[in-house]
């Protein structure tokens, strides 16, 4: 009997410090963590690896509700991750309690009243139909208790964290959307300057890139929930837009006679991004060359010129384009293809557009 009591105190803890430092990690730590001994990033993963191709089940042919499905994970995501939270804390305590019932008055016959009490000290209703009669089982009312405060206080300014962030991103989606066609590419930021006659532009817009790609990367780094937040916009993703001003930045370097220091940066910092968020979220790269044809390219350059670009000699700029892009391309590709976003061009295109899960 004692050796069944300590068993069920000693995964009750567990349970508890699981919870706990779940939540620390999640909300607290303000960088990056691993998944390990991290249920809600399991969870996370789990769904996501089911929701997708639920969305393409249910509405195989209608590319809006698909949208509108899979733009439903990400609330539904965080819900559930509390609902978790939850589940193991009560879970956690009533283990403990039923393991010290002993001394609670009136003594608890049954697990679910363990649990009970354990519910109503962690939503701090207090009924008093069940108290501690000694010092360890009211520590553990109290603790669950103030755990109870605790997951709902720090969740609540998570969730401002998430959706300032959120609309912080999304308003400079929606910005080079309009500056660079629909659905957005990186040559169509570049010709649509052209045409307009505001190339001189693209150097302070490749600065605001900068800073934002620095605040996606760490954002999402941190609260990697807000990954899965979908754009509200057609064709509009945070994936395809590091995709298009990235493209952007490399043909600037490559291909087109213009003041590139600024996209040298972008650059390099976007690529940074590409390849920390694939690792991070353990995408699959599947290739490492630039994943565009030479034709495609052809074609890129023809529309730059025809958009008032002077452009350097091509041969020598395709070597250069395909040596920059294989830098971030499989990376880019793989985060489209993970988050099933709406195929752009050259963004999420290399597959088949059917499923793009498959």
């Amino acid at each position: 009997m004692l050796a069944v009591t300590i068993v069920e105190l000693a995964v009750g803890a567990i349970l508890v410090a699981l919870a706990l430092n779940d939540v620390f990690q999640s909300v607290i730590v303000p960088r990056a963590v691993g998944r390990r001994f991290r249920p809600s990033s399991y969870q996370t993963r789990l769904l996501w690896g089911l929701w997708p191709s639920l969305a393409w089940r249910i509405h195989p042919r209608d590319d809006e509700r698909r949208e509108d499905l899979l733009a439903v994970f990400a609330p539904f995501n965080l819900i559930a991750i509390l609902a978790l939270w939850s589940l193991l804390l009560l879970f956690g305590y009533g283990l403990m309690l039923f393991a010290l019932r002993a001394g609670v008055r009136p003594t608890i016959e049954t697990f679910p009243q363990a649990l009970y009490f354990a519910g109503t000290a962690y939503f701090t209703i207090g009924f008093g139909d069940f108290v501690g009669s000694n010092g360890v089982t009211r520590l553990i009312s109290l603790a669950a208790g103030a755990s109870g405060l605790a997951v709902v206080s720090t969740t609540t300014a998570y969730l401002f964290a998430i959706f300032g962030s959120f609309q912080t991103r999304e308003a400079f989606v929606v910005q080079i959307g309009a500056r660079a066609g629909m659905p957005p590419s990186g040559i169509g930021l570049l010709a649509i300057a052209g045409y307009a006659g505001v190339t001189e532009g693209l150097p302070a817009l490749m600065r605001d890139a900068q800073q934002w790609c620095a605040v996606v990367m760490e954002t999402h780094l941190a609260y990697p929930t807000l990954a899965y937040f979908r754009s509200s916009h057609d064709n509009q993703s945070w994936v395809g837009t590091l995709g298009t001003l990235l493209d952007a930045a490399t043909l600037a370097l490559t291909t087109v006679k213009c003041s590139a220091g600024e996209a040298r940066i972008f650059h390099n910092l976007g690529r940074h991004a590409a390849n920390d968020l694939a690792r991070y979220f353990h995408v699959r790269v599947t290739t490492h060359d630039a994943g565009i044809t030479r034709a495609e390219f052809d074609h890129a350059c023809d529309r730059l010129a025809n958009a008032g670009y002077d452009l350097h000699e091509r041969e020598r700029a395709w070597e250069r384009f395909a040596q920059l892009r294989a830098e971030y391309a499989g990376s880019l590709d793989a985060l489209a293809h993970f988050f099933s976003i709406p195929p752009l061009q050259w963004v999420g295109d290399r597959a088949s557009l059917d499923h793009p899960h498959h």
